[in-house]
């Protein structure tokens, strides 16, 4: 078996048994980002056939302060599925995850294709239809969040699944870069920040995917929703209870994460 095999048949196992696993860059090494997207093609293939769809793309470790939290400084990205999208206020049973987190995005839906290596941020602005305001649960199946770059790569850049807003909003008049963010968890602010966080703006953010995605040939269709990136910390969730995410100019939008395991325990 090869090594993307192999570290494909680890993540697969933790995440069906809910036991997370050791890292999986002792297989296929810590700097060789090829391998690790192939590793995640496997895991997507796989969810493919028992039955999924691709929906869109997310981004991941955008944000300055998600960098320094696991010293990986670069954006990856991963591939949405239907059964990872929820909308606002959907409750989201928290024994789906293994170590959930929460961070406050903007998602992106396309009325174009990008599939230009050469995709500049005007392209983003004239092929978006719409923005909603976004939280993406982030998870691992890695034990401890123990991760470096090809570990959460292999891991489908860490997916867990996405709450999206019901209330779209046009990109006229909005400066994404100076989007404010605020997340409360039960009332209590948890995380703060803004779009300039985002490499600069959302805008560049989903700019550098769309480049990416079309020199690897799976480029960006109509349609897709693409989460573009954390505005700010991510925080863990630690049990049931409603984060809700305040973006300036986009509203708001709510996880209502619940546990209806008897004994009301957190993996």
């Amino acid at each position: 078996m090869s090594a993307a095999a192999l570290a494909d048949e680890r993540l697969r196992l933790a995440s069906e048994t809910g036991t997370p696993c050791a890292p999986v860059r002792d297989l296929i090494g810590e700097v060789d980002l090829d391998e690790a997207y192939a590793v995640q093609s496997l895991g997507i293939d796989r969810r493919i056939a028992g039955g999924s769809r691709i929906v869109g793309r997310k981004i991941g470790l955008t944000s300055a302060s998600v960098q320094a939290q696991f010293e990986v400084y670069t954006p990856d990205y991963g591939v949405l599925l239907d059964d990872m999208v929820a909308a606002d206020r959907e409750p989201l049973e928290l024994s789906r995850f293994l170590q959930p987190r929460v961070e406050a995005e903007v998602a992106f839906v396309l009325g174009r294709d990008l599939d230009s290596p050469a995709t500049h941020v005007a392209d983003v602005l004239r092929a978006t239809e719409f923005v909603l305001p976004a939280i993406e649960v982030v998870d691992s199946r890695i034990a401890g969040w123990d991760i470096r770059i090809t570990d959460t790569i292999a891991d489908n850049a860490s997916s867990g699944a996405i709450v999206l807003g019901t209330v779209p909003r046009s990109l006229d008049g909005l400066d994404l870069a100076a989007t404010g963010m605020s997340l409360d968890h039960d009332g209590e602010v948890v995380s703060t920040g803004s779009g300039a966080a985002c490499l600069g703006s959302p805008v560049i953010a989903v700019a550098w995917l769309a480049r990416a995605l079309a020199r690897h040939g799976r480029p960006l269709r109509a349609g897709e929703v693409v989460l573009s990136g954390a505005l700010g910390p991510m925080v863990a969730v630690t049990g049931p209870g409603v984060y809700r995410a305040r973006l300036d100019g986009l509203g708001e939008v709510h996880a209502d994460f619940i546990d209806s395991r008897p004994e009301g325990a957190l993996a």
